[in-house]
């Protein structure tokens, strides 16, 4: 159970209330953004709430057990608040939302309603609509490791292992020309066999994309300038001159880990694991069934 303060149960208990919702959201990259309902800014833990930010939460549904709280809130897209092109970007994604009920007249007298993070955005022409995820929406993931011919790693992570600091597998650059926003092209990259970075990544350092993450689907010379496609379209609009950081490709393979990386140590597939036509074979005249390793 909650607990709650007697002064603050008491103004719950009276017919007439001083209170109203006070939410914090904090990013992914840190920053902190606090609203209310209130019809004046607030203050406490170091966090302004701003009044006007025209947001709203539907009735909060919780249980007790493992059963998942859910609730949606309900905004307006502003320069004070939550923008269009972050949410494009996706730099809500996830976002931890605290959702506080507050004595505006002693903010020290509040109540936690709930924590959890940001689901579903839908944005409209002015506002925004988010889903918002309890604490137990994560026992909904799937999680353990699975099996199978690749690795399940991230390259650079720390099972993986592999130093991505040593020379020649990152490298930053300045777009030189842009196609759309899945194509663009570098010039800078001579010293690179052609397709090192496919399967790659793009961290974007500056422009419009600055602190986003690209997926490579393909890099390929083209004269003496490098085209990198992306798998899917970046959040914002490639710009001229843009800086990114190019991160080597790994495509999971038992082979790219031992040639390319020299990191065969830390691979994390299993390469030789029999597949379902091996699982369900029988004996049958003319096969090879002796008992020898698939593997020679």
């Amino acid at each position: 159970m909650r607990a709650i303060d007697p002064q603050l149960q008491a103004k719950l208990d009276a017919g007439a209330t001083t209170l109203c919702r006070c939410w914090q959201v904090i990013r992914s990259d840190g920053q902190t953004f606090g609203f209310t309902d209130h019809d004046r800014d607030l203050a406490f833990d170091g966090e302004t709430y701003l009044a006007g930010s025209g947001l709203d939460t539907s009735a909060l549904e919780s249980a007790v057990g493992l059963s998942v709280d859910n609730a949606q809130a309900v905004g307006a897209l502003s320069s004070a608040g939550l923008m269009e092109d972050d949410i494009t970007a996706g730099r809500f994604d996830s976002a931890k939302v605290i959702h506080w009920l507050v004595d505006w007249s002693d903010v020290d007298l509040r109540v936690l309603l709930f924590s959890g993070t940001l689901g579903e955005i839908k944005r409209g022409e002015h506002a925004f609509e988010v889903e918002l995820r309890g604490l137990s929406e994560g026992l909904n993931r799937p999680v353990g490791r699975s099996f199978g011919r690749t690795c399940d790693r991230i390259l650079g992570d720390a099972k993986c292992g592999f130093d991505l600091s040593q020379p020649g597998f990152t490298v930053t650059e300045a777009v030189f020309g842009v196609s759309d926003q899945r194509k663009f092209t570098l010039a800078n990259l001579a010293g690179f066999a052609d397709e090192w970075f496919t399967h790659g990544a793009v961290l974007w350092q500056s422009g419009q994309n600055s602190g986003l993450r690209s997926e490579i689907k393909f890099d390929r010379a083209v004269g003496a300038s490098r085209e990198i496609e992306l798998w899917r379209e970046a959040p914002m609009p490639i710009a001229v001159s843009d800086q990114c950081l190019l991160v080597a490709g790994c495509d999971k393979s038992a082979e790219a880990c031992k040639g390319k990386f020299l990191n065969f140590n830390n691979f994390r597939g299993f390469p030789h694991i029999p597949g379902e036509d091996w699982a369900h074979a029988y004996p049958s005249n003319g096969g090879n069934h002796d008992g020898t390793s698939l593997w020679k």
